[in-house]
């Protein structure tokens, strides 16, 4: 989202810290435990819970220096339990849903409506994403997530193994590890040092 500047919030905290860092919106277990049974019943979330970062504040360089003196500001918005299946019916309607979903759950902490703010805004589907870089399904993590352990029938090996004898992960879809941990990428190593 553009944004002609950065939105007052109901708590009082100064927008420029509570956005400073990772803005965390609707996310308590109990919402997480509702939307998460919302989208896999097929139902888009109500009140999405969301994440937020603003970049403009450590790096103003990705907006022109008028717009920068002017103030504006840029927030990225990701959606929480909007799987890609949500999208497969109808991709245009199940967007503007999210939009929806997105707005009322940022709405509910803000003293203002995020609506009057934005200048302009590009809202990206797991079916978007997927089409235009590649991202199967549009998960940022190539798969689903796994839990760091190795289960009771599964075989041994460094979490990192494919079908393929000569491909590994090496990224957060890995077995162990995930995200930014560098886990995956030693254990792919790893991998590949005890075959050849």
């Amino acid at each position: 989202m553009l944004l002609k500047r950065l939105p007052q919030l109901k708590s009082g905290i100064e927008p420029r810290l509570a956005f400073a860092g990772t803005f965390h919106a609707n996310e308590t277990f109990s919402h997480f435990e509702t939307t998460f049974a919302q989208a896999k019943g097929g139902e888009m979330p109500s009140v999405m819970p969301l994440e937020m970062y603003c970049h403009t504040l450590t790096d103003p360089s990705i907006l022109s220096d008028e717009l920068v003196q002017a103030g504006y500001q840029t927030l990225t918005l990701f959606g929480l339990h909007t799987p890609a299946t949500l999208f497969d019916r109808d991709n245009e309607s199940a967007r503007d849903s999210a939009l929806r979903s997105a707005m009322t759950s940022l709405n509910e902490y803000l003293a203002e409506p995020i609506e009057d703010l934005i200048v302009g805004i590009e809202v990206k589907t797991p079916l978007d994403i997927e089409k235009e870089i590649g991202l199967p399904r549009g998960n940022i993590f190539h798969k689903d997530l796994h839990f760091p352990f190795r289960e009771d029938d599964s075989s041994l090996g460094w979490g990192v193994e494919t079908d393929d004898p000569r491909i590994f992960i090496c990224g957060a879809g890995a077995v162990r590890g995930g995200g930014v941990s560098g886990v995956p990428g030693h254990n792919a190593a790893m991998a590949v040092l005890s075959k050849y």
